[in-house]
């Protein structure tokens, strides 16, 4: 621990002449005799670097991209491979493993070692490896790359240490799974078929053993070619030829017949007595036609056929087989064909593989199916084989994250205690029935609750409208509670004018949440430019939604220049202003009309949140509002506030009024650091000046960049901290002709007439352009990608700002059907300017003439709003996308009743403070180094019972500076971090104690101040994918790790930080990525993941009796190892494959099984062996002292009647 003392003298430890000194601003009055002054501030820092560091915890969702699909029927646990080379292992709740490949190649096919722990996984890079499961983080041990061919197909025989691997040029190798290297016996496809065959056979695509004889092995090819290969005679048994392609193949337990799937969609059943042609042939969905024609269908792409036990018919399952004629307008299918029961189960999305979850292991004993594991492209289910019905099972694993696209993600970790079960039981009632009453059948693993557990809760806002609130304590996720937003509207109607005009697709989306998780008060931010506020409550109620509409639309596009006292970090004025009235809905005309439209009825609401106010931003002038980039509540005071390109708003939810609605300019009061002119509309003028780009415009470098997204204002960085450059010069009343912007200087909004500028408004109603925020399908954070072929930018200048912003962030629209594109008509044009690499001008001089601001950050907090006061009071900091801070100070009346009819005032302070980038965060620390949290109302049900003897009132907490700090009874710590850089500033001096600039050649993308090991940090996630932490107050850099390259946009929108040194992003469109940044977590998450391995006895194979035994019904068993070992075999070509050793032991793979369970495990059975031997050793010695004392016995009695005896009658 190191205690840190600053002593201002005009210098900065951290950056020099970055700090003020306490005489700046001396205009606005000298520090009262309270106020601390920098020589005051002793705080003792207690985080090192030793307390971090960075380690993937779990990942929750759907596999992306799902590929295949195994199961362990005697650990029952349950493997899903994914096209980008992931490993997802499940078991029974709180057993969730990912696990990855390095190389990124798609798994083709897994395979369990059976009761074993350990999985072989085939990759798309002809890769087999070995993976040990006995440790909590499973470990590849081997991997064996092939060369020379292609893996098509394995096969692992249960109880065999002997892999077969099909290759696509038909031919058949074996890897012994012990040391993964490949055996000299193989199988040559042209020994396989006959040798008057001209044609080549295909690949491989199935392998299987003969449940009647394992020295039988069965081949199928993809030309429709059977082989039966006898392993000990190296010889052909029989040959099937048909004409049609096969797909799969299933043997009856008996081995006396089996069934194969074709693409033709027939079935066909075969018999090993007669193997000319099939027994049976079925089009299980294909009818004959009149013309005597078969109907042509789908091919069947795998089947199942299992016998049971209580019923002589067998299971046949299948997928796929559909008539073509059907299938055009039919969903895909599963088929159950029981007896003469035939039932099609449709399905959501495509299959892409099932497995039949049977009670045996053993492929020659009577199946008894219990399920059906079906893998979707994007689900994942489980159907209840027990019940006529054929229910599924309800899915304890968080599989529908992605129902629909996730668009923003918020995270809580402390939360109160009773948040959780409450949140629970209301979303108890919201769930679907009709499941399966019986358990769910994957439930292998143990997993038990951490020592380090506390109430953390995720939420996920998406592009329905829905928002979802996740259960995330001890790194497990379960869903607590579903609400839709959608139902505070109307549905849109086709003809409504405008407002109907603009909703086409997901019109609800969420784009950014605030959750007050003490006053239960929750706020949502809609891509129409709208804002709900929710309460929370346990009862119904039948209220009408009020809504609010503000018109924030301004007629200014300013122009700024740098002022004369640029290089003044600090300015402030003592005046403030007054607070302007609020915007109107106009005079009436179609142009005022909201996105939406908000249901003027009573609405029945059940227990859960229900929304009592609804604000919208209006349409001006055939324009539609600009998105909001910012958002804060603050139950306390009563007080909304949000922000766009254009302005900011307040609104004082308590009595559902709008208390202030201003433009930027007009929030700097007389203390604005720019001079801002008004330019001719008609002057078209090529920008000189560097270009200083912010917020996303940093993802393009030299190269050329085409942005995939799904919609195009979430790839602005507009989750309270970053806003893209492109939305921000963005204007409703641009001339595209021109390209610059025509609005005069900015007002406030007033009541009366829409405004009138000079430029027509014909074109202007009729234009789609690029002013109009897109509100279009699949407005999500998770379909984000950047691609970067190489190519250069031309070098040259752009006719203004808005010019290059348009060209640098040309989007194209996608939307769920990613060949369906709509694009803007800029979206052509790819070349980008640099931007990635270029660090940002040090003075604001340099931001371009043609840039809004935008209000980028809003944080409600007691402070104080100017220098002279000696006190501190409600505030508002403003952040925007200049660098620049601003202070609101807020007059709230004290008594309850007055707070409900008297006005607040609130206004301009004329504070103002600079910083590098786009401001992000804020955060309020005391003298001593605490965190300050913001005031809050505590809960109370707004629809309970109420008492006439105790009235209700509003309880509030506030954590007011002067009351967290004895030693400095005034003041308070201000932390300020923009994307370039972060300041600590001593309140209400105003003086700078600390800076430190945080990157130059890049910028930041989150930034949130975090509690870690009972201290507070700044923790950044950077657009170079780096992830940091920086000491507080004394901002001394902790930490700082290349984590991931940033490539997707997916990333950068959903990355959030929270106490306790976690963070999440969506890795995918259907998952969600967790990690830890403590040291103290990183060590302890062992013990908090589940083990995947628990020591279980084989089942034993039953008996089947002396009858079937004497006529041949047992399966015949051969030593393998007699005819694949390296003695009869001989070795492989060591150019066929390649070895590949794992970086752990060779043999030691069920020695170097860990977790504390497994280990428990072995030391029990280990005891046990242990008391057996000890106890056959007492047996063995109590036989032996028996055994003396006979000998004893013995021999006394024969010297007794021996000894007198004379020597001659011996």
């Amino acid at each position: 621990m190191k205690k840190f003392r600053k002593v201002l003298d005009g210098l900065s430890s951290s950056s020099p002449g970055g700090v003020a000194s306490p005489s700046c601003g001396s205009a606005a009055g000298t520090p009262t005799a309270h106020a601390p002054t920098p020589q005051d501030i002793h705080v003792q820092e207690t985080l090192v670097s030793e307390n971090f560091q960075i380690c993937k915890t779990v990942r929750h969702g759907f596999p992306y991209q799902p590929t295949c699909l195994a199961f362990d029927p005697v650990q029952k646990i349950l493997a899903i491979g994914s096209r980008t080379g992931g490993i997802r292992i499940l078991g029974r709740p709180g057993v969730d493993c990912y696990s990855q490949h390095e190389s990124g190649a798609a798994v083709l096919q897994l395979q369990f070692l059976i009761n074993e722990g350990a999985l072989v996984t085939a990759c798309a890079d002809d890769t087999l490896h070995l993976w040990n499961l006995r440790q909590r983080r499973p470990a590849i041990l081997h991997s064996l790359k092939f060369n020379r061919e292609r893996i098509t197909f394995c096969h692992l025989p249960f109880q065999s240490k002997w892999l077969y691997v099909g290759t696509e040029r038909g031919n058949t190798h074996i890897v012994n799974i012990e040391s993964f290297v490949l055996s000299g016996y193989v199988i040559m496809w042209n020994k396989a078929i006959e040798l008057a065959t001209k044609a080549h056979p295909g690949p491989v695509v199935h392998l299987s053993d003969s449940p009647k004889d394992e020295g039988k092995l069965l081949i199928g090819f993809e030309s429709g070619t059977v082989v039966q290969w006898d392993l000990r005679a190296k010889k052909v048994d029989f040959r099937i030829y048909y004409d049609e392609a096969i797909h799969s193949v299933s043997w009856h337990h008996e081995g006396k017949q089996f069934m194969c799937s074709h693409s033709d969609g027939s079935l066909t059943m075969w018999n090993l007595r007669n193997t000319a042609r099939p027994i049976q042939i079925t089009y299980p969905h294909g009818k004959i036609l009149k013309d005597g024609r078969k109907e042509s269908c789908k091919p069947i792409l795998k089947v199942e056929y299992k016998t049971s036990r209580n019923s002589s018919e067998p299971y046949v399952i299948f997928s796929g087989g559909l008539s073509y004629d059907k299938s055009g307008g039919r969903r895909p299918t599963l088929t159950i064909m029981h007896g003469k029961a035939v039932t099609v189960l449709e399905m959501d999305h495509p299959i892409v593989e099932f497995l039949v979850l049977c009670d045996t292991p053993y492929s020659n004993e009577v199946q008894d199916p219990y399920a059906v594991v079906v893998l979707l492209e994007k689900d994942f289910i489980v159907v209840d084989l027990t019940q006529s019905n054929f229910p599924i099972f309800e899915n304890p694993y968080p599989m529908d994250i992605h129902e629909s696209p996730v668009t923003c993600t918020a995270y809580f970790a402390e939360c109160p205690p009773d948040i959780i079960p409450i949140l629970y039981s209301i979303g108890a009632k919201q769930k679907k029935t009709g499941y399966s009453h019986k358990e769910w059948p994957v439930s292998g693993g143990t997993w038990t609750l951490g020592s380090q557990t506390y109430p953390e809760i995720i939420v996920t806002g998406h592009a329905d409208g829905t928002v979802k609130f996740w259960d995330a304590s001890a790194i497990t996720l379960q869903m607590l509670y579903k609400l839709k937003t959608s139902k505070v509207f109307e549905k849109p109607k086709a003809g409504d004018g405008r407002a109907g005009e603009l909703v086409e697709e997901d019109p609800y989306a969420v784009q950014m949440v605030s959750w007050c998780p003490h006053s239960r008060l929750f706020c949502v931010v809609g891509i129409s430019a709208h804002v709900i506020l929710y309460r929370f409550s346990k009862h119904d109620a039948n209220t009408q939604i009020v809504s609010l509409e503000v018109r924030l639309q301004f007629d200014s596009e300013d122009v700024i220049s740098p002022s004369e006292a640029e290089n003044n970090p600090c300015f402030s004025d003592p005046s403030s202003h007054s607070p302007q009235p609020p915007g109107s809905p106009g005079s009436g005309t179609q142009d005022s009309l909201p996105c939406l439209k908000v249901k003027n009825r009573p609405v029945r609401m059940p227990p859960g949140y229900q929304a009592e106010l609804v604000v919208q931003l209006q349409w001006v002038d055939g324009e539609p509002p600009q998105q909001i980039t910012s958002l804060d509540i603050n139950s306390a005071y009563g007080l909304l506030a949000f922000g766009n390109c254009n302005g900011l708003t307040v609104v004082d939810f308590l009595q559902k009024t709008i208390l202030m609605c201003m433009g930027t300019l007009d929030l700097y009061g007389a203390a604005d650091p720019y001079q801002r002119l008004t330019r001719s509309p008609r002057k078209n003028r090529q920008s000189t000046s560097d270009f200083c780009m912010r917020g996303l415009s940093h993802f393009y470098s030299d190269s050329k960049k085409r942005i995939r997204t799904s919609y195009q204002s979430l790839t602005e960085l507009s989750d309270n901290q970053v806003s893209m450059d492109m939305e921000r010069s963005k204007s409703p009343t641009s001339d595209h002709v021109n390209g610059h912007c025509t609005s005069p200087t900015s007002q406030p909004c007033s009541v009366g007439k829409p405004r009138i500028t000079g430029v027509p408004e014909g074109p202007r109603l009729t234009r789609r352009g690029p002013g109009r925020p897109p509100f279009r399908k699949a407005q999500s954070a998770a379909c984000m990608e950047i691609s970067l072929p190489v190519s250069s930018h031309t070098e040259g200048g752009y006719a203004s700002r808005r010019a290059m912003l348009q060209q640098l962030h040309g989007v194209s629209m996608y939307s769920h059907d990613e060949h369906h594109t709509t694009s803007y008509n800029w979206s052509e044009r790819e070349s980008r300017e640099n931007s990635f690499s270029r660090s940002r001008s040090s003075s604001v001089s340099s931001i371009d003439r043609d840039t809004k601001e935008s209000v980028t950050t809003l944080q409600f907090g007691e402070s104080y709003g100017r220098k002279g006061d000696a006190l501190p009071t409600a505030c508002l900091w403003v952040g925007t996308s200049l660098g620049v801070v601003l202070l609101l100070p807020i007059s709230i009346p004290t008594e309850e009743e007055e707070r409900m009819e008297e006005p607040i005032t609130m206004g301009p302070s004329g504070t103002v403070l600079m910083l590098k980038g786009s401001v992000l965060r804020f955060a309020f620390l005391d003298c001593g180094g605490a965190l300050i949290q913001s005031p809050y109302e505590v809960w109370r049900d707004p629809n309970g019972p109420e008492d006439p003897d105790r009235p209700r009132r509003r309880k509030l907490v506030n954590f007011s500076p002067s009351s967290s700090q004895e030693a400095c009874s005034d003041g308070h710590l201000a932390v300020v971090c923009s994307e370039k850089q972060a300041k600590v500033i001593l309140m209400p001096t105003q003086a700078v104690l600390f800076t430190h600039n945080i990157t130059e050649s890049s910028f930041l993308l989150r930034a949130d101040v975090v509690s870690v090991c009972n201290s507070v940090c700044l923790a950044c996630f950077c657009a170079n994918g780096h992830i940091m932490t920086l000491s507080l107050p004394s901002l001394r850099p902790l930490m700082d790790i290349n984590y991931l390259p940033l490539t997707d946009l997916r990333i950068a929108r959903t990355f959030v930080f929270t106490n306790g040194g976690q963070a999440l992003y969506l890795s995918s469109p259907t998952e969600i990525q967790r990690l830890t940044y403590s040291q103290e977590m990183t060590d302890n998450l062992q013990d908090m993941l589940g083990e995947l391995f628990t020591p279980i006895e084989t089942p034993e194979a039953q008996n089947k009796g002396f009858l079937k035994g004497f006529f041949g019904g047992n399966a015949q068993t051969f030593d393998r190892e007699e005819l694949f070992g390296e003695a009869a075999a001989g070795k492989a070509s060591r150019s066929l494959a390649q070895h590949i050793p794992g970086p752990m032991g060779l043999e030691n793979m069920k020695a170097a099984a860990g977790g504390v369970v497994g280990d428990l495990a072995r030391a029990r059975i280990a005891l046990d062996q242990r008391g057996e031997r000890l106890g056959e050793l007492e047996e063995r010695t109590a036989l032996m002292m028996n055994s003396a004392e006979t000998f004893s016995t013995h021999a006394h009695q024969v010297m007794l009647k021996q000894k007198d005896k004379k020597w001659y009658q011996l």
